[in-house]
């Protein structure tokens, strides 16, 4: 079927292991938005994460905190988030089942917060404000805590309905968000919107999160570097995030289907 969007994941993804956007990969996203194909990224990022790979590359459409926010030519088209009371009983259950010391974040709707200031596990969002999180007032969209542990995260998630939870494969964190906070579910909201089939779409990723939205599109591929069960999602594999693997598909799939861009 004729391609009338294309999505993308970040980490792993679209970007290179040292997080920049190739010019190989950069101009092939050009080249689609020129034949009129949207492209968008489609990442567990919050939106205040991912501005300067925004401002490189003008992308049509935004879908992240891993689903939780969708937006198209800006405009929010949806958004899903847990409540405060959830949001603090998830918060409380984190100290519980990891410790005190438990590492976290939080993701609202324009910002990150950390309960860290120094010696943090990794530079996820190195502008995230400061938050101990014992008086924590907001609804969050998704929170992260440090436990590769499925156990302690099944524990965490029970502490409030409908919340997904799903591993991170390059660190030993968890991500907790509502169920209607998928990249597939996003993709669907989106798709009703732009009154196109969800076989339409072509989208790239390489980590859990990206196995629904793997399955549901009409052309779904992996990374070379992707977890085993997206690339068993998937219906084609592409070279790695170092090795330019989204610009190696999208330069065939758009020199096939360039005659037909305009109709």
């Amino acid at each position: 079927m004729q391609t009338k969007l294309i999505l993308c994941d970040l980490d792993g993804t679209l970007l290179r292991s040292d997080k920049t956007v190739s010019q190989r990969t950069a101009a092939a996203l050009r080249k689609s938005q020129s034949l009129g194909i949207p492209v968008g990224f489609a990442t567990s990022r919050g939106r205040a994460n991912v501005s300067a790979w925004e401002a490189q590359l003008a992308p049509d459409v935004l879908i992240c905190n891993g689903g939780a926010c969708v937006f198209y030519k800006d405009a929010l088209l949806f958004s899903a988030a847990f409540t405060q009371a959830e949001t603090r009983a998830l918060l409380s259950a984190a100290y519980r089942v990891c410790g005190a010391s438990a590492e976290i974040t939080v993701d609202v709707i324009d910002r990150v917060f950390w309960n860290r200031k120094a010696d943090k596990s990794t530079d996820y969002d190195r502008t995230a404000a400061y938050d101990d999180f014992t008086d924590f007032h907001a609804q969050a969209m998704k929170i992260c805590v440090q436990t590769a542990d499925r156990r302690q995260a099944a524990a965490i998630a029970a502490a409030a309905p409908d919340c997904d939870f799903l591993p991170f494969s390059d660190i030993p964190w968890h991500k907790f968000s509502p169920r209607a906070g998928t990249k597939e579910n996003a993709v669907r909201l989106l798709c009703a919107h732009l009154r196109i089939s969800p076989q339409n779409v072509v989208a790239f990723g390489d980590d859990h999160s990206d196995i629904g939205m793997l399955r549901l599109c009409g052309t779904g591929v992996a990374m070379q570097n992707a977890v085993l069960e997206a690339k068993q999602a998937a219906d084609a594999v592409t070279a790695s995030n170092d090795d330019d693997g989204v610009a190696a598909f999208l330069e065939r799939l758009l020199q096939s289907e360039a005659p037909h861009a305009s109709r």
